[in-house]
């Protein structure tokens, strides 16, 4: 009975439908989950930044949209960020975002300065309030874990000679070759900071690149899903993409504590 049934082209057309009905079902929670994410996360920054008004002494909250007061509260919150960073007496990093700068620093002096040669910022941060994101960005931002095709700090093993005949001077070592370098910086408030080299001196890096930046796609992609299957939003991270000079890119990555910090003008 049950192989007349599988022979039958009604029961097969029927069991196609079924499938395709099911996949279809699934791709559409799937995808309007992923569509909340980013909703959930804006309502979070609202909630935990929005302005708190004191019953005492009450302010007119239409400063909170005068341009003029908006331009002095960015200032004034990268300024936070940065004395901040400096009183930790480490080094830290500074994105400024309109100048298209980054910059390592330390103790408010800056020692080592690079351009942006391409930008990327989820709208969150670049579109969202105005006085909520200032508030954010008020503070530093603080590196939980990182992903890079580069070792933080470069080991070479070497055998000790038994004695002098055994001895091999150092040959200096060649250095035409650069080693891809990208990396992804995760912090501890969520956002996500990618560093990419802007140059391609040599045929495989840009492959290079798709391959750790698919890696690290899948895997952000495997994590939403195992939320979604237990009918959780998944987690989204603003971020800030920038591309620049790879040698100041290792530069930065080397430089940075393993939970460095960085401050972002926006």
């Amino acid at each position: 009975m049950g192989t007349e049934n599988e022979n039958n082209p009604n029961f097969r057309k029927i069991l196609i439908i079924t499938l395709t009905s099911l996949i279809g079902a699934v791709l559409v929670y799937f995808s309007v989950m992923c569509i909340l994410a980013p909703v959930r996360k804006l309502q979070e920054i609202n909630e935990k930044y929005a302005f708190q008004p004191d019953e005492k002494n009450k302010i007119d909250e239409r400063i909170y949209s005068d341009s003029a007061y908006l331009k002095l509260l960015k200032e004034k919150s990268f300024l936070q960020s940065r004395i901040a960073m400096a009183e930790s007496d480490s080094i830290y990093v500074t994105i400024n975002i309109p100048d298209s700068t980054i910059d390592l620093e330390i103790c408010g002096v800056v020692v080592h300065s690079t351009k942006i040669q391409k930008m990327s910022i989820s709208n969150i941060i670049k579109s969202g309030n105005e006085y909520i994101i200032s508030s954010m960005l008020s503070k530093p931002f603080s590196i939980e874990n990182s992903f890079s095709t580069i070792p933080r700090e470069p080991l070479m093993i070497k055998m000790a000679p038994k004695d002098t005949s055994e001895y091999v001077p150092d040959v200096v070592p060649d250095t035409a070759y650069h080693e891809p370098v990208n990396y992804v910086l995760e912090m501890s408030n969520g956002t996500r900071i990618f560093v990419y080299q802007a140059e391609f001196p040599h045929s495989g890096d840009k492959m290079h690149l798709f391959k750790f930046d698919m890696k690290y796609r899948l895997q952000n992609t495997f994590n939403a899903i195992k939320r979604t299957m237990v009918f959780k939003v998944p987690d989204y991270h603003p971020f800030i993409k920038i591309r620049i000079p790879m040698a100041d890119a290792k530069i930065i990555y080397r430089a940075l504590p393993v939970h460095g910090q960085i401050a972002v003008y926006r």
